[in-house]
């Protein structure tokens, strides 16, 4: 049986106490402050905040991107490992994200590869991540050769062709304009329902955040979530 197997009914992300400070003495910046939180498997939450309040230091705490300063954060449904395995989470940057020398197709293979998938698997995942989001056409394509909304859904693709059991997304509707916006918001809503996997996204713009049920608010560091998500 599989780690995803035995941990399936266990939260996707748990953080306790969780603070991080850039900087040192009077030039340090507290980004997040003593923060608490739980997202259980196949939990869609949207993250509201403005530009500065601490969202993209907290998702790439949750990501296992980042270390705290204080605090902790866990994976229980990932094995509960110090650090996620590469494919455990997928990650959506707000920037351009893609290698710029490789076609969109080796995009998405390169993270398979470096999520150890076994090379016989790979080309077949990283087409079927591509066609679910209707890219099969750009496969071949440089990132030059892309619009904004095409390149971003393609990280999107890259994120998921790992299957991860927590998807991180960080702004990723803020430099697409609407209908692309909400293709990308659609493509991660699908597959975290397809996956059963949690889902996180931070944005600033309401109507992101209506597609979710669950909503957090951030504000200079500081963290603020419904009772039950606590």
């Amino acid at each position: 049986m599989s780690d995803q197997q035995l941990h399936l009914d266990a939260p996707a992300v748990r953080c306790k106490h969780l603070s991080r400070t850039f900087g040192r003495g009077p030039a340090a910046v507290v980004a997040i402050h003593d923060v608490h939180g739980t997202i259980g498997c196949g939990e869609q939450v949207a993250l509201m905040g403005s530009s500065g309040s601490g969202k993209s230091t907290l998702l790439h705490l949750l990501a296992g991107l980042d270390t705290p300063t204080t605090g902790s954060v866990s994976w229980p449904a990932l094995g509960d490992l110090p650090q996620p395995r590469p494919g455990q989470v997928g990650m959506v940057f707000q920037g351009p994200s893609l290698v710029p020398a490789l076609d969109v197709t080796e995009n998405v293979e390169l993270a398979l590869v470096l999520a150890g998938v076994d090379r016989s698997e790979i080309t077949e995942r990283a087409r079927g991540a591509l066609a679910r989001l209707g890219l099969g056409e750009l496969s071949a394509r440089l990132p030059e050769e892309l619009s904004g909304g095409q390149a971003q859904r393609v990280a999107v693709a890259r994120a998921l062709a790992g299957r991860p059991r927590l998807i991180v997304a960080d702004e990723p509707t803020g430099q697409l304009d609407h209908q692309n916006g909400q293709l990308v918001i659609e493509a991660l809503v699908e597959a975290a329902d397809h996956l059963g996997a949690a889902l996180v996204v931070a944005t600033h713009d309401p109507r992101v955040a209506e597609r979710f049920a669950a909503v957090w608010s951030i504000s200079d560091g500081c963290l603020q979530l419904p009772e039950l998500a606590r």
